[in-house]
């Protein structure tokens, strides 16, 4: 395997344990445990858990900015694109429900630990924020929109946290059709004045 499999590799792997077992839980030893490589050889790439946790969340950085650009495109309109942010629930309903929202885990128990990583790891939900804000404003929404964006990244980390907790499917799917109802409120044209 290429020096930079590895390196990928170890950052997928670590992404993994981070989110099912939390930051501070993961040693480098779980970490090159699934990667199947010796600790000299993990050290050869990262000399300490920041390193790889930084790495962690520049590789989550750039898949959802990718996620994003897809949804940008795949999305006719920008209700149907804010729909896309509130299927990611239904599509990984499986992990949210054992693991709840990778983002907001990593945020969370950063922020417990005072990691000077949490301020990184928090343009994750800034990626979100912004791109929400900007679909609000293209629906017409513009004194409103960071407002819009912000009450659904709450509700949708609210329904992972307690899907997680209870581990309810059912609550997930009947979030997902509150929002979806939600949404149409500010979908709807303005009345003229």
């Amino acid at each position: 395997m290429s020096k930079k499999m590895t390196r990928e590799h170890i950052v997928e792997a670590a992404d993994n344990l981070f989110y099912q077992q939390g930051f501070e839980h993961t040693s480098f030893a779980h970490i090159a445990r699934a990667v199947k490589i010796s600790r000299g050889n993990f050290y050869y790439h990262f000399k300490s858990k920041d390193e790889i946790l930084d790495a962690v969340i520049q590789q989550r950085l750039a898949h959802t900015r990718a996620m994003l650009e897809q949804w940008q495109v795949a999305g006719e309109t920008p209700a149907a694109r804010i729909r896309s942010f509130i299927n990611i629930l239904i599509v990984n309903r499986d992990k949210i429900k054992r693991y709840g929202c990778p983002v907001g885990t990593l945020t969370t128990e950063l922020s417990k630990l005072s990691h000077v990583g949490q301020r990184e790891a928090n343009k994750l939900f800034t990626l979100f924020r912004t791109w929400l804000a900007q679909q609000f404003e293209q629906l017409g929404h513009q004194g409103q929109a960071d407002t819009l964006a912000m009450h659904l990244l709450a509700r949708s980390q609210g329904v992972a946290t307690l899907a997680s907790a209870f581990n309810d499917e059912n609550f997930i799917k009947q979030e997902v059709e509150q929002l979806y109802q939600w949404l149409r409120v500010y979908i709807k044209p303005k009345p003229e004045q």
